[in-house]
């Protein structure tokens, strides 16, 4: 093994926080960072740049882009496996998902406050917001949105296809609740409306968190800081585990070209390498105590806690008939992706004013599909590694549908949300029908939960496995992302989340990432003696 670096700072991945991290930390042209990235830098390639592919990646897993794995038998989904993996490129999952622009609401920024304190209120998510995005769309909120951050979000499309504005029409009349500009503000996180808003520039193209973060003005093509940054990023480098001195993280071992080599760091080790952050601290000793025991891992701190409370949310579909002279999209704005959608509550009345269910239209020549996702599943699964070997595969249980409550909540969306949107929208245009389910299906209760199991796929939101939150209440970091039990060890990204988000998660790495790294930057102070404990940027 080689060692020949030393940096103030070291990151494991590229992904949102990672990223995020890597340009904050390093704005300091005193401090020195490296960034270690699994794969290549393929922001170039046209499937990565080029929106329209974004559906398609989601489905066809390249080795190229992608790690390759698959998830153990879901015993509430008749053993059914589903793919175990995210993007293994520059960017991370940002540079392979399907664009979808969401933050977490207040009420889920409440629960995080109420656990971990202020540093996580919804007032102080809204204000890393607006400093992170760069908004190009409508809203009767302006307030809320930041218009001279680093990521572009476009709302598109600009003139909705009639296609779009039907659906729209038919959701806000099963549903009741009134169309929206804007679901990101926080006064208007419920309805059904006709554009989505994208990580996209104004021309459409895939913005990520390599573009954003890690673009020229930052570091060179081949990983080098520019104007004076000490940033170095190093791609295609596997990292294995973590070092330690005693219960300090010290640097880390990595893979390069078939090489094993040794990085220090004076400061932090920062990992943020999403869905394989449980199996770097695992393999580093950190984690249950049997686990790691049997894997023959020294043992560096004992936490039960580590791979449990995965969290993903479920994904069915429903499929309509079309009228053919209807668009999804309109033909000059192919990157718009979608047509149409609705962040909705609880069908049957439970907690009204707050998000539960995810709509979203993806309509094609042929038909119009509604993706139908849950976002609040009681369900948990967890993650454990196999062996000491950091090239084997964890086991990854997601616990899909475990939970009786689950399915219920499922079939509810089905038999009240979409049997109803069904309903409206045949009246609106008899060509639009509803094919799968079909109304008999909808109807029969063990068909039903017979079509929920078949029609399942797999969403790409897992959180939670790392929990933020104190150690007693399930918790593997702290509200800093420090890891419990050692020191100088930071993780950050979505796997800290402490309460699950109510919609797609990559908004909620990139928020967990600037938090994080506004916090190493920032003074701890207090302007009164009963107050809390503030962060000198918090109120700028």
């Amino acid at each position: 093994m080689k060692t020949n670096m030393t940096f103030d700072y070291i990151i494991v991945g590229t992904g949102p926080a990672g990223a995020v991290l890597a340009k904050e930390l390093s704005d300091n042209k005193r401090t020195s960072v490296l960034v270690l990235e699994a794969g290549n830098n393929h922001d170039k390639d046209i499937p990565i740049s080029n929106s329209t592919f974004a559906p398609e990646l989601e489905e066809n897993f390249s080795p190229q882009y992608f790690w390759q794995g698959k998830g153990i038998p879901q015993t509430g989904l008749d053993d059914r496996s589903f793919e175990w993996t995210t993007g293994r490129l520059a960017g991370g999952g940002s540079s392979i998902n399907g664009e979808q622009y969401v933050r977490p609401t207040q009420e889920v920024m409440r629960n995080w406050e109420t656990l971990l304190g202020i540093l996580w209120s919804p007032e102080n998510e809204t204000k890393r917001f607006k400093r992170l995005e760069r908004y190009n769309g409508e809203t009767t909120n302006k307030s809320a949105r930041g218009y001279h951050g680093r990521i572009d979000i476009r709302q598109a499309p600009k003139n909705p296809t009639t296609m779009a504005e039907k659906l729209t029409t038919a959701m806000e009349r099963a549903t009741g609740f009134p169309k929206i500009d804007d679901y990101n503000d926080p006064d208007t996180p419920l309805g059904p409306f006709t554009r989505w808003q994208l990580y996209q520039k104004r021309n459409g193209q895939r913005v990520s968190a390599s573009t954003a973060f890690l673009s020229s003005d930052i570091v060179t093509p081949k990983g080098h800081g520019v104007f004076g940054r000490k940033l170095t990023v190093l791609y295609n480098t596997t990292v294995v585990r973590i070092l330690f001195d005693n219960r300090s993280a010290i640097g880390v071992q990595f893979l390069e070209e078939g090489k094993c080599v040794k990085a220090l760091a004076r400061k932090k080790v920062i990992v943020s390498a999403g869905i394989n952050s449980a199996q770097l601290l695992m393999l580093s000793g950190i984690g249950p105590a049997f686990t790691i025991r049997k894997a023959g891992i020294p043992l560096i701190f004992n936490n039960p806690n580590v791979g449990k409370r995965l969290k993903n949310h479920t994904l069915n579909s429903a499929s309509f008939s079309i009228n053919k002279k209807d668009r999804a999209l309109p033909a000059d704005d192919p990157n718009a992706l979608y047509t149409g959608g609705a962040f909705l509550p609880d069908p049957t009345g439970k907690d009204p004013h707050r998000r539960a269910v995810q709509l979203i239209g993806i309509g094609s020549d042929d038909q119009l599909n509604i993706a139908v996702i849950y976002l609040r599943p009681k369900s948990a699964g967890n993650i454990v590694i196999q062996s000491k070997d950091p090239l084997n595969i964890v086991l990854a249980d997601e616990g899909f549908l475990q939970y009786l409550e689950d399915m219920e909540a499922v079939k509810n969306i089905f038999t009240i949300y979409i049997k109803d949107i069904a309903a409206e929208l045949a009246k609106i245009d008899s060509s639009y029908q509803l094919v799968s389910p079909d109304l008999a299906t909808i109807e029969n209760e063990e068909r039903l939960e017979a079509f929920i199991k078949e029609n399942f796929d797999h969403n790409h939101h897992q959180q939670s496995f790392l929990r933020m939150a104190p150690l007693s209440k399930g918790g593997v970091v702290d509200r800093f992302g420090k890891v419990h039990g050692v020191k100088n060890l930071i993780v950050a990204d979505a796997s800290i989340i402490p309460f699950t988000v109510d919609g797609n998660t990559s908004a909620a790495a990139y928020l967990i990432g600037y938090t994080i790294a506004r916090h190493l930057l920032g003074t701890p102070r207090r302007k009164k003696k009963s107050q809390p404990l503030l962060l000198d940027w918090e109120e700028e």
